[in-house]
């Protein structure tokens, strides 16, 4: 059982890593409005027992979608978003 589950998550893995850079800069901007929601529904009046599930899912789901984009970016993607947003800084900064 725990050799099958390694597999299926390396063949996960090697999906997600076969996807383009912009299908990663998508899926790990996703990540933000589900942190926002995450804390944001705590101001709905609704029971704490709700509000416990609907905090688990949606931060779940935006973990879901920081570690997806992470993992079809990879190293180098992150290093290219990085100097895009660095360049950008700089350019607005004149």
């Amino acid at each position: 059982m725990k050799e099958r589950l390694k597999k299926i998550f390396a063949q996960v893995k090697r999906w997600l890593q076969s996807l383009s850079f912009r299908t990663g800069v998508i899926v790990l901007a996703c990540c933000v409005p589900f942190y926002i929601l995450s804390f944001a529904q705590m101001l709905l009046p609704i029971s704490a027992t709700a509000k416990g599930v609907l905090w688990t899912v949606l931060f779940g789901l935006a973990k879901t979608c920081q570690y997806g984009g992470l993992t079809i970016l990879g190293a180098e993607g992150y290093k290219r978003v990085k100097s895009w947003l660095r360049r950008r800084r700089d350019s607005s900064g004149d």
